[in-house]
C-alpha cells in the first residue's frame, strides 16, 4: 500500500493511503465478496459509523461478486446504519458486487463502468451420491436465495419480481446509461466533484 508524506513539526509523517481516505469517509472494496474481504469492510463501516454517526460515507466498488452469504450481511450492516452509505462503482460490480452496489442510497457509476446482475448458482457443490429429497432441499435453499437477491433488486429498481427473474434468468450487463434506465444506478458521475460525493 502507498503511503502520502506529510511534513510535520515533528519530522516526515507517513500515512497509508487507505487510512487517509478512510479519515475522509471514504472505502474502497476492490476485491472477490467473501468471508475476509467482508468481515474487514464491515469494520471498516462500522468504525466510521461510530466516529461520525449520521455523516456520509462514500463505497467505491470494482468486484467481480462472490459469496452470497458474505454479501448479504454488508448489505444488512448497511441498512441498519444511520450513515447514509453512498456507493460509486469504478470498474466494474458484478453478482454480489452489484448488490453491494445496490445498498447505496445514492448509486453512482462512472461513465465507462458496468454492472452485472443473475441468479445465484449452485457454486461447488456435488450431488455425486445424495439422495433426491437431499438435492432437493439444496434446490429449495438456492431458490429462496434467489428470491431474496430478486427482492432487493426489484425494490431498488422499482420493477415487478417476474421483471428481474428475466434478466437474471442469464448474466445480464448494463452500461452505465442502462443501469440508469433501469433503476439500478441514481446518476451518472461526469465530474470531479460527484466522485467525491
Amino acid at each position: 500500500m502507498a503511503n502520502i508524506i506529510y511534513e510535520t513539526v515533528r519530522g516526515i509523517d507517513r500515512v497509508s493511503i487507505e487510512d487517509e481516505m478512510l479519515k475522509n469517509r471514504k472505502i474502497f472494496f476492490v476485491e472477490e465478496v467473501n468471508e475476509k474481504s467482508t468481515n474487514e469492510l464491515i469494520k471498516q463501516l462500522m468504525c466510521l459509523e461510530q466516529t461520525g454517526c449520521g455523516e456520509e460515507i462514500t463505497l467505491y466498488i470494482n468486484s467481480p461478486g462472490g459469496e452470497v452469504t458474505s454479501g448479504l450481511a454488508v448489505y444488512d450492516v448497511i441498512r441498519l446504519m444511520e450513515s447514509p452509505v453512498n456507493t460509486v462503482c469504478i470498474g466494474t460490480a458484478a453478482s454480489m458486487g452489484a448488490i453491494l452496489f445496490l445498498s447505496g442510497r445514492r448509486r453512482g457509476m462512472l461513465p465507462h463502468t458496468r454492472l452485472m446482475i443473475h441468479d445465484p448458482s449452485y457454486g461447488s457443490g456435488n450431488f455425486g451420491g445424495k439422495k433426491s429429497h437431499e438435492i432437493q432441499h439444496e434446490l429449495d435453499k438456492l431458490n429462496e436465495t434467489r428470491e431474496a437477491l430478486a427482492e432487493i433488486i426489484a425494490e431498488k429498481t422499482g420493477k415487478s419480481m417476474d421483471e428481474i427473474y428475466q434478466v437474471t434468468a442469464e448474466d445480464t450487463y448494463y452500461s452505465a446509461k442502462e443501469a440508469l434506465g433501469f433503476g439500478l444506478a441514481t446518476e451518472i458521475i461526469t465530474d470531479a466533484g460527484g466522485l467525491r460525493t
